[in-house]
Order: C-alpha cells, then structure tokens, then sequence
C-alpha cells in the first residue's frame, strides 16, 4: 500500500474565485506531538507575528526549556502550560499561496474525547499523530475509529518523532504496517502516511534529508494538494432557513429573503425548489449575498435565498429540490457521543438542535455500546456515560428534515441540549430516519 500520494492533484480554486479553504483536526494520543506540529507549521509558514514568537520564547525560557516550545503557541490555558497537555479545542488559522486553513487543536486524553469530536466533525481531513518509539497506542486507535465515524473524508497519519529512533526506516514501516492492518475495519476512503519529526521540521514544510528512504510529499505539500472539492455533496440541495429577512424601509420595498448557509446541493435563480415541511413549491427569483447578487450558492456559502412566491416560511424550514429531498421525520436512530457527566439514560427528555430547527425528544432505546478500542458492540447496556458511543433511538415531537450522516454530514447530524442545564450532552449521527 502506497503511503503516500506522490502525484498530488494542483489544488482547485473555489467557483467564486477565491482560495480554498482546508479545516484539519489533530488527533492521537497525549505527548504525541500535535501542539508542537501545529507550532512548527504555523513557524515554518511565517504565520507568526515577532512579539508572538517573542513571547513564547520567552515563556519557554522562564521553564527551564532546552528550546523554543512552538506548542505553546497553541496550549494556552494556564492548565494546559503546566502540565504540557492540551485540554481545550484550540482553533489557529494559517495560510500559503495556494490555500487557507483552519487547525483545530484536539486534545489526547482520553477523558477529553468530547473535546476530540468537536475539532474533527468540521473536518476535512484528520492529522493522527503517533510517537514513533511507542508505535500504535490505544488512543490512535480510538481517534482513528472516530475519524472513520465522523466520516472526516481524509486521514493523514503523521509518524512523528523520527528523530528520536535515529530516523530508522525499519521502525517506520512497522508502524504502518500495524496501523494499515486495523484502519482496513475502517471506513476510511483517503490515507497518507508521513514520518515527520515536528520538534526540528523534518517533512514539515520541506522534504527531509534525514529520511531519504521517503519518497513521499512534505505535511505541507500534502495539505495545499488534496482534493477536497469532490468531497463536497454539490447533488442533494438543502438549504435550512435560519433567518427572514423582510426590511421595513422606505427605500427597500417588498424585500423578503430567507437567509442559511447552503448545506448541500447548487442553488440558482430559476431553479425549482420545495419547502419542507409544507410541501409547497416555487422557483428562486434570485440569491443576494453581502456583496451583492450572485448566479449560483454552493456549500458552505451564507445567503439570503428570494423566492417567486409568497410562501409561509421561517426558521428551520428546508429548501430542497421536489423530487430530491429528505425525510422528515419523527423516528431517529442514531450513534450518539455522550458529552456529560450525568449519564443518557431510556426516557429521558431532551431537546435536539438539527441544522437550525429544535426540537424537544425523548430516548425510545439504546441499542448498544459501542467499544472502540475492540469495535465490540455491548447490547446489554443500559445507559451511555461520559464520552461513550452508542446506537440510540429517538421519538421528536416535531419533524426533523434529515439525511443519513454518511450521505451529508451537515442534515445528518444533530446535538443534544439538556432542557434543565442548557448544556450540550451529545452529538449525534443520524442512522435512520422514518
């Protein structure tokens, strides 16, 4: 199995002219090396303003550091510095000549794997990394099995600190081996395999001479070149309404838009559209955006949609076309990671926010418990803890407008709010709906 493309296709422009937008996850387990690697490419870019660098060196020289530490440019809280982990999400954003990114920062423990699944279920493409001397760990597992079921469309894993085992070609293909061979029980579509040594920039921004047994790209080069556009679902359109727009002024006269951001699908003046739950059809008259009128939306544009019609439309109604559009439905099964202390229990009510309609549910069943370390699935469970995966049913009390996760990740997921607490407790991939 090739571990890496060597062929890279050259990036692709956006329709609208503008440069692509790349939003990656790190992942894997604690001391791996994902704060410093973010460090080392923001450092190797020029991402970097002096008094940041400033401060960090001299943060690091107040610890005792043998050298400048980049991952404090990421590890922020106070908790975070002292303990040389990362706890919260961190979001950085960089950007070359040929694209822009957005790195979220995911923590490694795995008491925070919560954390893990809110970086990586936006992602476009998940960084595993893994130390080189401990090879394979149960958290690289457990994050990889979480990217395949965030269905994050591509997976980078990154064999960091080379430097540390003299960059032997010997240890690295064991551990390709051995991550090749589990990730094979995975749903992953796209996978690259990169040695890199994050500390001193070894295959980070340039090619390695250290590794000269690598024929593969650079992080770097890798990143600016996969393809992400065919990843996009430019065939199911769905438009949740978050917004009508209808100005009372005497300058702008029978104004009514509703405005979202295009989940999936292209949108077009003329085009034929139904609105769910309604039912009802009629044609876009045009697509306003804050830099005027546009001939297409795409996701993940935010528009204000005009319509031919005077229809009865508000906040989280859908726009679809007519014989292309999702199920709305009461009846949801689904896999759902437990975010909260106080445990998922069959009976309790919550509320779900799906795209941009809420509504208050009740937990039907659980089905199961998913253990990702084995991918064993415990059908005797009778309740989901903090950061447990299990299959659940859900009874609405309104309709949701849903799609299987797999098929669009933005209608096939959902969250859960505890009604008392406000708190998210969940995030949930739709299975099934009815």
């Amino acid at each position: 199995m090739s571990t890496a493309v060597e062929d890279a296709p050259v990036s692709e422009a956006r329709p609208d002219g503008r440069a692509d937008l790349l939003r990656f996850a790190t992942a894997g387990s604690v001391d791996d090396g994902k704060s410093t690697l973010i460090g080392r490419l923001l450092y190797d870019t020029k991402s970097l303003f002096e008094d940041q660098l400033e401060a960090v060196e001299a943060v690091s020289a107040a610890r005792g550091d043998e050298y400048t530490n980049l991952a404090l440019l990421t590890d922020g809280l106070r908790a975070e510095r002292e303990q040389g982990i990362t706890i919260d999400v961190a979001y950085r954003y960089f950007a070359t000549p040929r694209r822009k990114f957005i790195i979220a920062d995911t923590p490694g423990h795995i008491q925070y794997t919560r954390n893990m699944v809110t970086g990586a279920s936006t992602a476009d493409l998940a960084l595993v990394l893994v130390d080189a001397r401990k090879g394979i760990v149960e958290q690289s597992r457990r994050h990889a099995f979480l990217c395949s079921l965030l269905r994050v469309p591509h997976l980078v894993l990154c064999v960091n600190k080379m430097d540390l085992v003299d960059f032997d070609q010997a240890v690295y293909d064991r551990i390709v081996d051995e991550f090749t061979s589990f990730a094979a029980k995975l749903d992953i579509t796209d996978l690259a395999i990169i040695p890199i040594s994050a500390l001193n920039g070894d295959n980070i921004a340039t090619r390695s001479t250290n590794m000269p047994w690598y024929e593969g790209p650079s992080l770097l080069h890798h990143l600016e070149h996969v393809h992400i556009a065919s990843d996009r679902n430019l065939v199911d359109v769905r438009f949740p309404v978050q917004y009508v727009i209808r100005p009372q002024s005497t300058t702008v006269t029978d104004y009514r838009g509703y405005a979202g951001q295009v989940a999936s699908g292209i949108l077009k003046p003329g085009d034929e559209v139904m609105v769910l739950p309604s039912g009802l059809t009629t044609k876009i008259a045009g697509i306003d955006t804050a830099d005027g009128p546009v001939a297409e939306a795409f996701p993940p544009m935010s528009v204000t949609v005009r319509l031919d019609d005077e229809i009865d439309i508000s906040r989280g109604d859908m726009i679809c076309r007519p014989n292309n559009a999702p199920t709305p439905a009461q009846d949801i099964e689904a896999l759902v990671c437990w975010m909260d202390d106080k445990p998922l229990s069959v009976g309790a009510k919550y509320t779900v926010k799906h795209t941009t309609r809420t509504a208050r549910a009740i937990v039907k069943g659980l089905q199961y418990r998913l253990d990702v370390n084995t991918l064993h699935r415990d059908e005797t469970a009778t309740q989901l803890g903090l950061n447990d995966i299990g299959r659940i049913r859900l009874r609405t009390t309104v309709p949701l407008m849903a799609d299987e996760y797999r098929r669009n990740r933005t209608t096939g997921g959902f969250i859960i709010i505890d009604e008392a607490t406000n708190r998210t407790v969940a995030a949930g991939m739709i299975i099934e709906a009815a």
